[in-house]
């Protein structure tokens, strides 16, 4: 058994994840700043931009996995959330997995997803805040952490959700499956992020998940 801290746990990455961990018996801390109602598991409530609630969140945990979403009041602060907590968790054993972006990923010629020019207008903020915590990742020191991203179509808005109980697992560079997409569902994602955890596998390194 592990002790999971999930930030960012009613959103979609982060509760898909939260519920695998509580359904292999790890011990899960969830944070939200709604009531995070999540079956098996220990609920703080609060913004992890408190300092308080982050401390709690982090107490004893010996993997944290952060899913915050750069959207809304939190656009803007999520590499600021992420640099305190990896503050706290320098030189200790305990691991930092990052849920991030398909728009971190790199096109075949090394150039990133985000920058080109398919990539939609509206995500590309969102993508280069979640792009620059791969950055403060790399480039710090004592944090073991593992920047995750997903497929590109991944999210509530994609119809099929379901559970198929497999996943390919790739580095910086998106795959695709026979017809041309890349997609996974969040349950099927969760599974990927959970194996990892219980690995320890891709200690900094960028992977990623996809059918």
């Amino acid at each position: 058994m592990t002790k999971i801290t999930v930030l960012g746990a009613t959103g979609f990455a982060g509760s898909s994840i939260a519920k695998e961990a509580a359904s292999r018996g790890h011990e899960v801390t969830v944070v939200s700043r709604s009531a995070a109602d999540l079956a098996g598991t220990r609920a703080v409530q609060g913004s992890v931009l408190d300092s308080a609630v982050l401390a709690d969140a982090l107490d004893g945990a010996e993997v944290v996995v952060g899913s915050l979403s750069p959207r809304g009041d939190m656009a803007g602060q999520v590499r600021g959330a992420y640099a305190k907590v990896a503050e706290q968790l320098a030189g200790a054993d305990a691991r930092l997995i990052i849920v991030g972006g398909f728009g971190s990923m790199l096109a075949e010629d090394g150039s990133r997803i985000a920058d080109g020019p398919g990539f939609p207008d509206a995500f590309k903020a969102e993508a280069q805040e979640l792009f620059s915590v791969l950055e403060a990742l790399r480039a710090g020191e004592g944090v073991r952490w593992t920047y995750v991203s997903p497929a590109a179509d991944f999210g509530s808005y994609i119809p099929d959700q379901t559970r198929r109980g497999e996943y390919r697992k790739g580095g910086d560079v998106p795959f695709f499956d026979a017809d041309g997409k890349s997609a996974i569902s969040g349950a099927d994602f969760a599974i990927g992020v959970v194996d990892e955890i219980e690995a320890a596998a891709h200690v900094g390194e960028h992977i990623s998940f996809a059918y």
